[in-house]
């Protein structure tokens, strides 16, 4: 990590600071969290009219000036912001000076002592630069103001930049600026082409040679070592040519079996240049570039060095919420590393170039990019847009990660640049039109399944959505991404996908308290918050891309130990992989830690499984494994990092702690549950029936024959209104009871569409059962039976089964088996970032303790795992009005299901995601089950 830093810290694009080579000063800090006050006037908004100090880079609105704006709200917001910096001049004689914007929104005019440096600049996101040589004093100090205009004079560039945006519209110098120090004959920049099968070309731009000057290539491995010979070219050699006005040399060379990039195997080279005139060195740069081949074969797929490819990644904004665009090395590392760790291998920019810093991650860890010239559903204009393409590429060309130029987005695609890139790009990388087709891809944004179910019997095209999955809220992104990508990957030409979007770009706004603000739910997209945290779709998404497909789908008597695996890696055989498993034994709900004991383990070598087949992983199991309560296999890549844990629970549910002693002094294995016992008791009068077991007193209704309280010799538990048919109504036809064989059988039946029917047991020294019956008629979003319990009474809950996210019906993938704890929270996916949610469903559930401010009590499923519905999650403040992503949940508090709801995206209900996302059948099939319960903590 310290090595990855260091080298984004010291380099700006290819320049180096060294004898012979660009020198760099800064006149900004670097990145967030090193910047420089300036001097500062914002004409409007807070803070505004007066001089003061501003932090450069930063986005001026979170420095507490000027008005806040989301892209589509279409307010104008017209302020300008007028900065003033002093800087010395160094020993520049027989020098170039140059100063350089990586990044400033919208409109910049520079001065430099007084005199305008060139014209202004439109376009936020790109690097531009003017020659200041003439402007600096030989010596002494220089004044440099700069002007920026948050609103364009140009009537495009708010289009594609602002109006038309979805996205957050800041003002300010939000990237560094800096001078470059370069001879007076140098080099301005450079183009690779470096191809598989080792062939390197290099497009060089010298500027101002006199003639009889040479140029030298040699290329390194990235720690410095030569791989071959330097190969010279001269300028008067016939290779001095020109495109759009700027002489290029080209140099070439072929080297033999390089290591190649590739997202799996991220492979890097250098190539330093060298501008000499009689052998004397003038100018000296570096440019870090990988071997690799990109292309689109037509009606078949995107290939990288001659292998088929599949990308799975996401839209990323540039955002921090503190700080805006303005962002730093670590942050870049970080987004990498999660988008590495859910197992993409792709991301797109959206919906502008990205800082360089990130691109230069994603060329050392590995992650196929998409990069993108703005424009949101508006374009820029032919003459702007000819200026920004170049900046754009010129900038980004030399990054082996990028794969392919956006030019604009869903319809902000101006035609007339489409050439434009291959001007700059020597690889001649596809352009595409992001939500189109083009260019013999289909990149149809937000298809429902039914759309893609017709894309995969007859589309031609290579077909990858550059957005799909919207990540609104808790929904989209991992839900219902398992049905998409099985049908997606039947597509004869599958390409992939980008789920929208990384991050929730929610702006901690200055201006409200420092309050987060998404715009409604314009913003709250993101698999991950604000500040990263991971939200459950996560780890779903970490399981359903996971390059190492698991097809053990349950640990039973008949297992031996054989477990099926797919290779779905590009480049990587699974020899080059490890395995670790676990058989685990798993706390009971009294025992103090939910940590697992592991009572067996064992490393299993990488299998020889080719990308794209299958085989079987073999695990020695002990002969005493099925007294264990789950098993834990956890792949590793070749990088030695996780790939995903699986897990299966083993046998029956037991529910002992793992030592098989009584915790705090309770039996906890199911037999007796206090010190008491004797005969059950009954009292009843007009409206109630009192049952007394083990000095529990129990409370029935028998209007409704529903449980009313529980009285314990510790107090009231608050338990009642249940057991109710989950969603339906139906009315009492008989309640009764009876002495049966020293138990007290307590009896209700209701008459309805789903008929349930309901049998208390109360017997000495055991815990309370209670078994029910009901029909399936369906169509139905949930089933099963709740009980009500006040929500202000709950402080955490502890069970048995996947944890510890809350899931839907379209998102079960991603959770582990275990036992789990979760403080109460009334966490709102999106709007506040508590993870893991409190309320929700839960899967596998075989007990759960509730915690309460009266007294806890634990629910066992004593014949197998259910959902568990634990409250209501709260209604988003800015949710949509189709409710999308507000699944229905039962009206019961506590809830013991056999089924729950699917939740749909931002554009897409849940019924239109496929089989998983569907409601249960009306099949007329009887459900019965049986819980218990233990009221004696």
């Amino acid at each position: 990590m310290k090595r990855i830093v260091l080298y984004l810290l010291l380099t700006v694009g290819y320049s180096c600071a060294q004898a012979q080579g660009t020198v760099v000063t800064w006149l900004s800090g670097t990145d967030k969290d090193h910047t420089v006050a300036w001097d500062f006037f914002c004409t409007g908004g807070r803070k505004s009219g007066k001089w003061t100090k501003i932090q450069v880079p930063s986005n001026w609105e979170l420095q507490g000036f000027g008005e806040y704006n989301y892209g589509h709200d279409k307010v104008k917001s017209d302020e300008q912001g007028i900065y003033r910096r002093s800087f010395s001049s160094g020993n520049w004689k027989g020098k170039r000076v140059f100063i350089v914007f990586e990044g400033s929104m919208t409109d910049t005019k520079v001065m430099i002592n007084g005199v305008q440096a060139g014209p202004v600049h439109q376009g936020s996101f790109y690097r531009f630069k003017y020659e200041i040589t003439q402007l600096v004093k030989p010596a002494g100090v220089n004044l440099l103001e700069i002007t920026v205009s948050k609103t364009s004079a140009n009537a495009s560039v708010n289009d594609a930049e602002r109006r038309n945006s979805d996205f957050w519209v800041f003002g300010g110098i939000f990237r560094p600026v800096y001078l470059e120090i370069v001879p007076e004959t140098f080099i301005d920049r450079m183009a690779i082409d470096a191809r598989a099968d080792g062939s390197f070309a290099v497009n060089v731009y010298p500027e101002h040679l006199e003639g009889g000057e040479t140029i030298e290539a040699q290329v390194q491995t990235i720690d410095g070592r030569n791989i071959g010979q330097a190969f010279p070219a001269g300028t008067d050699s016939g290779g001095l040519g020109s495109r759009l006005d700027d002489p290029v040399l080209r140099l070439s060379s072929r080297f033999d079996h390089p290591l190649l990039w590739n997202a799996e195997s991220p492979n890097l080279y250098q190539v330093i240049l060298s501008l000499k005139r009689k052998g004397r060195v003038l100018h000296r740069v570096r440019q870090r570039f990988g071997f690799r081949t990109v292309e689109l074969r037509r009606q078949d797929g995107l290939y990288v060095n001659g292998v088929k490819i599949i990308l799975k990644g996401c839209c990323r904004h540039s955002f921090w919420p503190e700080t805006g665009r303005t962002l730093s090395p670590g942050v870049h590392l970080m987004d990498v590393r999660l988008m590495k760790e859910m197992n993409m291998n792709a991301v797109r920019m959206s919906h502008y170039p990205p800082d360089q810093a990130f691109l230069d991650v994603c060329d050392s860890l590995g992650l196929y990019v998409l990069d993108e010239l703005t424009g949101w559903q508006a374009k820029y204009d032919t003459v702007v847009g000819h200026r920004l393409v170049k900046e754009l590429v010129v900038r980004d060309v030399n990054h082996p990660c990028i794969v392919a130029w956006d030019n604009g987005n869903e319809g902000g695609w101006n035609t007339g640049l489409d050439h434009d890139y291959s001007l700059f790009d020597p690889q001649d990388r596809i352009v595409l039109h992001p939500w189109g087709k083009f260019n013999g891809t289909d990149t149809k944004h937000y298809p429902d399944y039914n759309f893609i179910a017709k894309v995969v019997a007859g589309g031609q095209e290579v077909f990858f959505p550059t957005e799909f999955m919207h990540g609104l809220y808790d929904g989209g992104a991992g839900a219902g991404l398992d049905d998409f990508w099985s049908l997606m990957m039947q597509h004869p030409h599958a390409g992939g996908g980008f789920i929208w979007a990384f991050v929730d770009e929610a702006v901690i706004r200055t201006d409200k308290n420092n309050s987060y603000d998404g715009d409604g739910n314009h913003a709250p997209d993101g698999i991950v918050g604000p500040h990263r945290e991971k939200e459950a779709s996560y780890y779903t998404i970490k399981e359903v891309w996971s390059p190492v497909q698991i097809g053990l789908t349950a640990v039973d008597d008949a297992f031996t130990g054989e477990v099926p695996v797919g290779n779905h890696y590009a480049f990587t055989n699974l020899r080059q992989c490890s395995f670790i498993w676990k058989l685990v034994r798993l706390p009971g709900p009294n025992y103090r830690s939910t940590k697992p004991v592991v009572s067996a383990e064992g490393a299993v070598k990488g299998v020889d499984i080719k990308p794209s087949e299958k085989g079987v992983l073999h695990i020695p199991l002990p002969g005493s494994w099925r007294a264990n309560d789950a098993l834990y296999l956890t792949a590793y890549g070749p990088d030695k990092k996780e790939i995903f844990t699986w897990s299966w629970a083993v046998g029956k549910p037991l529910t002992e702690p793992v030592d098989g002693k009584p915790v705090d002094g309770k039996p906890v294995d199911g037999r007796p549950v206090t010190g008491r016992s004797g005969a059950v008791h009954t009292e009843e009068d007009a409206r109630i029936l009192r049952v007394g077991c083990d000095g529990i007193v129990y409370f029935f209704d028998k209007g409704t024959g529903f449980l009313q309280k529980v009285v314990t010799p510790h107090g009231i538990i608050s338990l009642s209104g249940g057991p109710a048919l989950a969603g339906v109504r139906d009315s009492l036809t008989n309640f009764s009871h009876r002495a049966s064989d020293g138990a007290e059988i307590i009896g209700a039946d209701y008459q309805g569409a789903d008929a349930l029917h309901v049998r208390w047991t109360f017997r000495p020294g055991r815990r309370v059962e209670l078994s029910y019956q009901y029909t399936r008629t369906g169509p139905a979003d949930y089933m099963g039976i709740t009980f009500d319990y006040p929500e202000d009474k709950i402080t955490g809950m502890k069970w048995r089964g996947r944890g510890p996210y809350r899931v839907w019906k379209n998102r079960l993938k991603g959770q582990l088996f275990g036992v789990w704890h979760k403080a109460y929270n009334n966490t709102i996916t999106g709007e506040s970032w508590n993870y893991p949610e409190f309320k929700g469903y839960h899967a596998e559930v075989n007990w759960v303790v509730v915690e309460n401010k009266e007294s806890p009590f634990t629910i066992y499923m004593e014949e197998g795992p259910r959902y568990l519905q634990m409250l209501h999650p709260q209604r988003e403040k800015a949710a949509l009005t189709n409710n999308n992503v507000e699944p229905p949940f039962p009206a019961g508090a506590i809830g013991i299901l056999d089924g729950i709801s699917a939740i749909g995206t931002k554009f897409q209900s849940a019924d239109v995601l496929g089989p998983q996302s569907q409601k249960y059948p009306a099949d007329g099939l009887p459900v019965s089950g049986k819980i218990s319960f233990d009221f004696s903590h």
